[in-house]
């Protein structure tokens, strides 16, 4: 499985210069050049609670990228020297979040940021453009491109802190209206403004894929991945950028959603509700529905004999 590693590596590959780790009073904690294509031992989904947002710059000026680390406090940086290097390293660690540069060799950050938007892999990630072409031309081609937000050169470093805050707070806005969306959380918005909503189109095809094999019982993210042509690696990040969820949780929540609408049909026992919702244990069903939603399967059907779900 290709994964981040979380400790210093010695250099594999030049697609990447550097990968650090950055404490908040901005002193490296760990630093060392990279390969993540190279990294096999990283359970993604376990760490990435404790992980800090990865951004990947895009920089070929030595001097421009230790400025912007210095600025990264509480962020994990990756560094790739031009637009080229820049794809290949974006379509297989999926990063959070990328900030480019526009003037750069072999691929400049025009091209870059358009190939990044247009791969199905990458295009929900945000994109920072940093130039010192300043035009308006410059900016509105940047922007036509699909990136997020554009900065020309000289820019304050509270600035460019803001810029990325808002992109992630955006994100997060993001999430939660797809899992509003796909009922992986109690509605929250007006119901006029759900009907407006649209769902993710990458989203909308993993969840049909989900409810489509979702008697399957040894259906798994490796399966899902192979079927949407992505590494699982690559399958997780993305995921989890625009739902927040990871590809099990996505799956366990699925399941126990499509529990909770055949727990109206009295005919059908627990242990058919459990078997038909893709559970093989039936006291593991029981268990984790209760996790999730604090009353085992059979109280809440007790309370919720005609509720109508969807």
């Amino acid at each position: 499985m290709t994964a981040i590693p979380l400790t210093p590596l010695p250099p594999v590959k030049k697609d990447i210069r550097e990968v650090k780790e950055i404490s908040i009073d901005r002193k490296p904690i760990g630093s060392g050049i990279e390969n993540p294509v190279a990294s096999q031992n990283v359970d993604m989904e376990k760490a990435k609670t404790k992980e800090k947002p990865l951004i990947l710059l895009v920089e070929d000026n030595p001097d421009v990228v230790a400025y912007v680390a210095s600025c990264l406090g509480g962020y994990r940086l990756a560094v790739a020297k031009n637009g080229q290097e820049g794809y290949d390293i974006a379509t297989e660690i999926i990063p959070d979040l990328i900030i480019s540069d526009v003037m750069m060799p072999v691929m400049d950050g025009f091209e870059f940021c358009r190939k990044v938007k247009s791969d199905e892999r990458t295009d929900h990630i945000p994109v920072i453009m940093l130039t010192a072409r300043a035009d308006m031309d410059s900016k509105i081609e940047g922007l036509e491109l699909g990136a997020n937000a554009y900065l020309p050169k000289p820019y304050e470093k509270q600035e460019l802190l803001l810029t990325i805050r808002n992109l992630f707070e955006l994100r997060d806005n993001m999430r939660r209206r797809h899992q509003n969306i796909a009922g992986l959380v109690d509605a929250s918005e007006p119901k006029n403004m759900k009907e407006a909503a649209i769902e993710d189109p990458f989203v909308a095809r993993v969840r049909e894929m989900i409810e489509e094999h979702i008697t399957d019982f040894n259906l798994n993210v490796d399966q899902l991945a192979k079927e949407l042509y992505l590494s699982p690696s690559q399958f997780r990040r993305k995921l989890d950028a625009l739902t927040g969820f990871s590809p099990n949780s996505f799956i366990r929540f699925l399941r126990l959603k499509k529990a909770k609408t055949l727990l109206q049909d009295p005919e059908l026992s627990i242990t058919a509700v459990a078997f038909d919702s893709g559970f093989s244990d039936p006291s593991y069903f029981t268990r984790v529905f209760k996790q999730e939603f604090g009353k085992t399967p059979v109280d809440w059907r007790m309370e919720n004999p005609s509720e109508a779900l969807p």
